[in-house]
């Protein structure tokens, strides 16, 4: 963000037009360079909204917490999936919280809750605020407001490269005296490029109108404030019946219709362990009894989203897991494919992204497999591809949202403002079991090496894992 800003507040002020008055340097109270992380937050704020919708809340119950990934490498305990849901939710919340209360110190002070956010935020989150005057999200607003953002971004960097080339080129003349010489050869006319860039700098000028540019500390605060509030009471509505630590949620107007829904879809599948006492339910509550009451309850959800010793996050290993598990389904389809050529460079690399403990695993079982390895025939290289294959069919998915996760958290910096919902941590692989994981994977790694091997035996050419 610092280089980019350098080079904003450099082009804004040199090679301008004659006659024109450059005003972003004015003390106009305005967001200027802050816009794209003003939009960021704001990207933020509306993926969130998106993540907590009807739709997604029933995804998350009916599909994402029941795959076969999802409950063998993570967890079968509904309670403590929803748990983490929630904390990765709150935690999401709270880091764009922070960002409004910054830009809050820039307010002049005509809005109120832009001025008192952060104490409006911590006093909601501690049950001391009536919510019921809060719940304003002007979602389209905020939406119109991030793409226009986007593209003025985008345009600003093209008008960077012009100005560049501007000022390179006046450099050049500019070291030159006496007879000016021939005219170098220039990929686009004089002409042309002053006009190309005169329009390039109505572009900008243009958005910058549209955009947050130009819009006040204060519209854009209060705008950001109130998603916030109602963003955190929409997640105290969707769990606080099955997540203790949330204040309770009285003053929703819809709170009874959106909560009975949700109770409906979760009832709708087949009961987990049950306990005599649910985890902060009432005992006349309709809602189905979760397992596993030995949960730690309390409000530091940042502790709740500490990978535990045993699983792959707090080993180091998740990218590069996902990455394993990814390059083997490329294998598996370059072998179907018969892109032999492809899977021998294919296969070293994904050796080499192994650590040592993982390729021992590896090595070991197939130590063990050729101590009796047994017909090698066409049947036996087919159900060396069906094992994989079925490994692939719950590994992969989580593999993927392993990686979709990390690059959606790389967005923001990329000033790539994607507003859809988003992956949570508790379909990644960063919650893993780290020996479930390292099990499944060694075992599709010598599914894989034994049926490389065939392809590789049966067209005479004998090369070993």
């Amino acid at each position: 963000m610092v280089v980019f800003a350098k080079s904003w507040l450099a082009s804004s002020h040199v090679n301008h037009e004659p006659g024109t008055i450059d005003r972003d340097f004015k003390p106009s109270g305005k967001l200027g360079i802050l816009s794209f992380e003003a939009a960021a937050t704001m990207s933020q704020l509306v993926s969130l909204h998106q993540s907590l919708s009807d739709a997604q809340i029933s995804k998350l119950r009916s599909d994402t917490m029941r795959t076969q990934g999802v409950a063998y490498l993570n967890s079968k305990d509904q309670a403590f999936l929803l748990r983490l849901a929630c904390a990765e939710l709150i935690e999401e919340l709270d880091r764009a919280a922070d960002t409004i209360s910054r830009f809050s110190l820039r307010c002049d002070g005509t809005a109120s809750l832009a001025r008192d956010f952060a104490s409006v935020y911590a006093n909601l989150k501690s049950g001391l605020t009536d919510i019921g005057k809060l719940v304003h999200l002007k979602l389209k607003k905020m939406e119109k407001l991030i793409v226009a953002t986007a593209k003025l971004s985008a345009e600003m960097e093209a008008l960077d490269e012009l100005e560049a080339s501007e000022r390179k080129m006046e450099k050049f003349w500019g070291r030159l005296s006496g007879p000016i010489p021939k005219q170098p050869q220039l990929p686009v006319a004089p002409d042309d490029f002053r006009l190309e860039l005169k329009t390039q700098r109505q572009i900008v000028r243009r958005l910058k109108e549209e955009s947050l540019w130009n819009k006040s500390f204060d519209k854009a605060v209060t705008l950001m404030a109130k998603s916030a509030c109602a963003i955190f009471i929409r997640i105290c509505t969707v769990f606080g019946p099955f997540v203790s630590g949330l204040p309770a949620v009285h003053h929703v107007l819809d709170h009874n219709r959106t909560l009975s829904r949700f109770r409906v879809k979760f009832s709708s599948g087949p009961i987990m362990e049950r306990r005599d006492i649910p985890i902060n339910i009432p005992l006349s509550s309709s809602c189905p009894i979760f397992g596993s009451t030995d949960i730690k309850l309390g409000t530091n959800w940042k502790e709740i989203l500490e990978a535990p010793p045993d699983t792959i996050g707090a080993a180091g290993l998740t990218l590069r897991y996902a990455n394993v598990i990814l390059t083997a389904e490329r294998l598996l389809k370059m072998e179907a494919e018969g892109r032999e050529d492809e899977v021998a460079a294919e296969r070293e690399e994904m050796y080499n992204m192994l650590p040592v403990a993982l390729k021992t695993i590896v090595r070991s079982k197939l130590r063990d497999w050729w101590k009796n390895p047994g017909p090698l025939d066409q049947n036996l290289a087919e159900g060396w591809k069906e094992a994989a294959g079925s490994i692939l069919a719950w590994l992969s998915p989580v593999a993927r949202d392993t990686d979709r996760w990390y690059n959606e958290r790389s967005m923001d910096r990329k000033r790539q403002f994607v507003t859809g919902p988003r992956v949570l941590m508790l379909h990644t692989l960063h919650m893993s079991n780290k020996v479930k994981v390292e099990a499944a994977i060694a075992e599709l790694l010598v599914g894989l090496s034994c049926l490389c091997w065939y392809e590789e035996h049966r067209q005479g050419s004998l090369r070993f894992f």
